[in-house]
């Protein structure tokens, strides 16, 4: 299958990213207008929304947002559910040169407070239902964002007036080295920190991506991803959008719903969890697939067992690809040749990759070491993080991802497992020392240790063992509901062990690797 002449055209910039004149909304805007009569938006609920109409309502919001004061290189903190007015919004902060700053919903307003303090946004968006709450929140820390409520045609809705003299005329537009997003990942210390992505990094990414999974006009992507997170916000959109495709938009994850819909679209991304979920559905067959073309999995590792079962039910082959927040999609298995479950494939084009040890000496083929990456689609550093940035990334560019991979002969990545001591479940990242630190504030639990463990749903799940100091044992459930006030429900720790202590090596330091040896199988064995 060939690629567009549009694509083909664009990816020629990979190894100079262009300049980007107008920033990555431009660049997108170029499929739009290419057949403005196309579906760009399809929802369970609604009418469809024509490419023409989304450009007319993406400039509705922008303008809104101008209107408000609100302009190039400003920070907009988005604290909403997954809507078409979510998709609106983004885009419209990308025409304007807003900075647009995603948060998972998921997060307790008391979380919410530490991102407002660390990205200093302009404005904060959230649900209507939750503006007075955050509002008197933010009021009572003494943050000077404003709070607005996102309305369904991507607009916001504030109660004080426009400040005066508040418009973009005369302003220019954005570029491509200016920031686009800011999208908060652990750090290496394990405090979430806001990697700054570039206009010109996501283009890049993108159009690698459209290269290496054949994207055009004729496809239609089913999007079941969240849209704080880069897999449905960057990858999954910008597939879409800068082929001039269709999307199915669905609010949230539903096997039911997307095997329902294969039938009318080409494209599924989804995270393993997606996977194991589709095949417990019984819509899922090689017949309701005969339409697909493309299945993709990222995010978290996907078993290959659950690869093997999917395509004897399906037919299809997933293609399995690795990437992280701050380096975009760094690899792909082929859409044209061999596809090995457990594998994450090569690289994009324009991506270099080396295995490392720590001592820098690079290993040859089949050693195992530390994944280093350099792309154009590399963030440009961690928000207002100098030494944070320089912990990760070189001089000349080079990127720690802190996985360990085996890198074959011919290029291809093997990942087995990671330095960084961070739990990933149902492709959320959970960092322990958060979990620990809300644990060890509890009354009667002297100390924890939170660590993952296979989870056949979710990948991993999050597990504590912790030190109890109290007059009974206490109840996981009790546990559970005290950290509910603090922590979003996905780190909350689907099983709590109480133990006497925990397992230390000479110099003190507690003994994950034991605790994860100790507990693999505690999700196989039930309740």
């Amino acid at each position: 299958m060939s690629r567009t002449p549009e694509c083909a055209d664009l990816v020629r910039w990979r190894m100079e990213p262009p300049a980007l004149p107008g920033g990555l909304y431009q660049l997108l805007r170029q499929a739009f207008l290419r057949d403005p009569s196309r579906i760009a938006l399809e929802t369970p609920h609604g009418p469809p929304i024509s490419y023409g109409e989304l450009d007319s309502l993406v400039e509705r919001c922008r303008a809104g947002l101008a209107a408000r004061g609100v302009n190039r290189g400003d920070r907009v903190l988005v604290y909403v559910a997954k809507s078409p007015a979510n998709v609106y919004l983004y885009l419209a902060c990308l025409r304007q040169g807003t900075v647009y700053v995603p948060v998972n919903p998921a997060y307790t307003p008391v979380e919410l407070e530490a991102f407002v303090e660390d990205a200093g946004p302009r404005l904060v968006i959230c649900d209507p239902h939750r503006r007075r709450e955050i509002a008197e929140l933010l009021g009572g820390s003494g943050s000077a964002a404003e709070v607005a409520a996102l309305r369904p045609d991507g607009t916001v809705s504030l109660t004080a007036p426009p400040p005066q003299g508040s418009s973009s005329a005369g302003r220019s537009g954005p570029v491509g080295s200016d920031p686009a997003a800011i999208l908060y990942t652990s750090g290496t210390t394990g405090a979430p920190r806001g990697a700054v992505l570039s206009h010109r990094a996501l283009a890049a990414n993108a159009l690698a991506l459209c290269r290496a999974w054949r994207f055009r006009p004729e496809d239609a992507l089913i999007h079941a991803l969240p849209l704080f997170h880069t897999h449905g916000l960057f990858v999954a959109l910008h597939c879409a959008l800068l082929s001039g495709a269709s999307i199915l938009f669905l609010p949230a994850f539903d096997p039911g719903a997307v095997t329902r819909l294969w039938p009318r679209a080409t494209v599924f991304m989804g995270v393993p969890t997606h996977y194991t979920r589709l095949l417990s559905d019984p819509g899922l067959s090689v017949r309701s697939a005969a339409e697909m073309r493309l299945f993709t999995c990222g995010s978290a590792p996907l078993l290959p067992q659950t690869w093997e079962d999917f395509r004897l039910r399906s037919g299809h082959r997933i293609v399995e690809r690795y990437g992280m927040t701050e380096v975009g999609i760094i690899t792909s298995n082929p859409y044209r040749g061999e596809r090995i479950p457990g594998t994450v494939g090569y690289p994009l084009e324009g991506v270099e990759i080396k295995v490392a040890r720590e001592t820098g000496a690079e290993p040859g083929p089949g050693a195992t070491g530390e994944l280093l990456v350099r792309s154009p689609g590399s963030f440009s550093g961690y928000l207002a993080s100098p030494d944070e940035t320089a912990r990760v990334m070189s001089a000349d560019g080079w990127v720690a991802t802190g996985d360990l991979a085996v890198l074959a002969g011919d290029g291809r990545v093997t990942l087995v497992g990671r330095s960084k001591d961070v739990i990933i479940t149902g492709a959320l990242n959970v960092h322990p020392p958060e979990v620990e630190a809300a644990l060890n504030s509890l009354p009667g639990v002297v100390e924890s240790a939170v660590f993952g463990a296979p989870h056949p749903d979710f990948g991993e799940g999050v597990v504590a063992a912790v030190v109890w100091d109290g007059d009974a044992d206490p109840a996981a459930s009790r546990l559970q509901q005290a950290l509910a006030r603090g922590l979003a429900a996905y780190k909350i720790p689907k099983r709590i062990l109480v133990v006497e202590c925990l397992p230390r090596n000479a110099m003190g330091k507690v003994q994950k690797t034991v605790l994860r040896s100790r507990n693999a199988g505690i999700f196989s064995r039930g309740p």
